[in-house]
């Protein structure tokens, strides 16, 4: 297999791939649309959790003691900080809408990023409540300190403390959000004042209520970017789960554990609570019917004597996947970020690319000198095919010769070609090396573009002004086709003048292919491609220059 086999295989190989992917995709069960809402809470109209006992299995939440119906209307609370601006509702003191400030829409730039959403694309909520006689859950009112809160300046921490309104059995409960200035995280917590006759001994739950429909993410050529919770414990590791198989009670994930996290994964953010370790814990995930799903974690809160008061708390991280950051936040956190099965290459890559943005402060420049760095170790690899693919260039009359002596004996002709090969000392298949060596960085780079939020809008200079989407003018795939029909043009002359037209025409194939791939993307190509015919191009005038007769029959 020469070059031009290699790379018409490798066209083959891309296309059969993308239709396989595109008629997985035509024939998975799509989930069921969400119901319109009455207004903008979304989330006041879900379902009410039913049958109690464990979560083993199908078992949901205990229920029986939900509060009345609250209307849609449920008074909310605003709270803004540095990075979060938030909406609390009354009915359960949940988070039903967050904006993020730092990160803009992709259908408006002036519009913030809507992560939970009470319906105006999505249903998306943070959810929580106590189980046990009397206890408040995310259907009870509570009782507002207000319409508006902000974190004022040289605050570091605001928290909202939420009255439980209805109380049963002399137990008074108040629910507790923090938020932090400069971070993502948000401290959860219950008071618990038992003020009855007897012991209680609680559990509390933390959910994320979620409609089934795909986030903002990549519709490329058939690849598409998970949606959906993930479950993790050190036992199991990192598990998602897609809607579907919610729905149809196939989910598979770990149940229950003592140390751990469940989250809601989207393309580019994530929200996860995250309980303390050594705490034990039961995980869930089902269907509310509507198009709704439900991910959560169950803990048990400690026994509360008459006359006692007591409490429960965990952190719920809501915003970007900031890969320097989800390490440090909880065990596990960081694998959100799915490369997929060329993590092992991408992650490195994504450090290279970090360290050369902490240099230049551009994440187009460090694509660039990535690309540098990489033509740089495969230099003595790419030199020895760039020889092979030389010397073959210089044996192009002698091999057009052999084929119009032998054209007629196939089998003569190329035991004739291996001869000759064999004479000059050249490996036939020296230049599909460059490309092989290509293709795993390139798909590399590729899930890192998607799936980096540091990536997302992050301009290079002029036109490029998002380096995670294609290029508005189509200039930097146009630069690639050119520099592929460069490149073409050192290359050997195929011998068979049908082959030596589809190689032409395969630039202006990928320029279309490259049309709507990431600019980043195409910005790494393009480099390595002007690299390559440097590179080509001194070794080719250097192989032609020391064998001036190797032109003669």
């Amino acid at each position: 297999m020469d070059q031009r086999r290699l790379i018409l295989f490798l066209v083959f190989s891309f296309a059969l791939v993308m239709l396989w992917s595109n008629w997985l995709e035509y024939n998975r069960p799509q989930p069921a649309a969400v119901a319109p809402q009455a207004s903008g809470t979304g989330a006041a109209s879900l379902p009410t959790p039913t049958a109690g006992g464990s979560l083993d299995a199908a078992a949901s939440l205990p229920g029986g003691q939900q509060a009345a119906a609250v209307p849609d209307t449920a008074q909310r609370l605003k709270v803004r900080t540095d990075l979060m601006v938030v909406d609390i509702s009354a009915q359960g003191g949940d988070i039903v809408r967050m904006e993020l400030p730092a990160h803009k829409s992709n259908e408006d730039r002036t519009q913030n990023f809507v992560l939970f959403d009470d319906g105006g694309r999505h249903v998306y909520a943070a959810q929580s409540g106590l189980i046990g006689d009397g206890l408040p859950n995310h259907k009870t009112l509570f009782a507002l300190p207000g319409d508006e809160l902000a974190l004022a300046d040289g605050q570091d921490s605001l928290t909202v403390r939420l009255e439980a309104q209805g109380g049963e059995n002399g137990i008074k409960v108040a629910k507790l959000l923090t938020f932090h200035r400069g971070s993502y995280l948000v401290d959860i917590a219950y008071e618990i004042d038992n003020l009855g006759e007897g012991a209680i001994a609680p559990r509390a739950y933390f959910q994320f209520t979620r409609d089934g429909k795909p986030a903002e993410g990549v519709d490329l050529y058939g690849v598409k970017t998970f949606t959906g919770p993930a479950f993790y414990t050190d036992a199991e590791r990192f598990q998602k789960v897609q809607f579907e198989d919610i729905a149809e009670s196939k989910a598979k994930f770990a149940r229950q554990a003592a140390d751990g996290w469940v989250a809601m994964v989207q393309h580019y953010f994530v929200s996860a609570w995250l309980p303390q370790d050594g705490l034990q814990r039961e995980f869930y995930a089902d269907p509310l019917g509507q198009g709704l799903y439900r991910a959560g974690v169950m803990l048990p809160v400690a026994e509360v004597a008459p006359g006692q008061k007591g409490s429960i708390a965990l952190r719920l991280y809501a915003g970007p996947q900031e890969q320097d950051k989800l390490e440090d936040i909880a065990p596990g956190l960081d694998l959100v970020v799915d490369y997929g099965f060329l993590t092992v290459i991408a992650a490195p890559l994504f450090w290279v690319l970090s360290w050369f943005y902490r240099l230049t402060g551009n994440w187009g420049w460090a694509i660039i000198l990535v690309t540098v760095a990489i033509k740089a170790v495969f230099f003595p690899l790419s030199a020895a095919s760039y020889k092979s693919m030389a010397k073959m260039r210089v044996l192009g009359p002698r091999l057009q010769r052999l084929k119009e002596v032998y054209g007629d004996d196939k089998a003569k002709m190329q035991q004739e070609m291996m001869n000759l090969y064999r004479t000059e000392k050249i490996n036939p298949l020296g230049g599909c090396l460059p490309i092989l060596v290509q293709i795993p960085v390139f798909i590399a780079l590729y899930w890192v573009l998607l799936g980096s939020v540091e990536m997302r809008h992050a301009p290079w200079l002029g036109w490029i002004q998002d380096l995670s989407s294609k290029d508005p003018y189509f200039i930097l795939p146009i630069i690639m086709g050119v520099s592929m029909l460069v490149q073409m043009k050192l290359n050997p002359t195929p011998p068979d003048p049908i082959q030596a037209k589809v190689m032409m025409a395969l630039p202006i194939v990928f320029t279309f292919m490259f049309l709507w791939f990431p600019s980043g993307l195409v910005l790494y190509w393009v480099v390595n491609n002007i690299l390559s015919i440097a590179q080509q191009w001194q070794i080719t005038r250097m192989i032609e220059g020391a064998k001036p007769g190797s032109k003669a029959a």
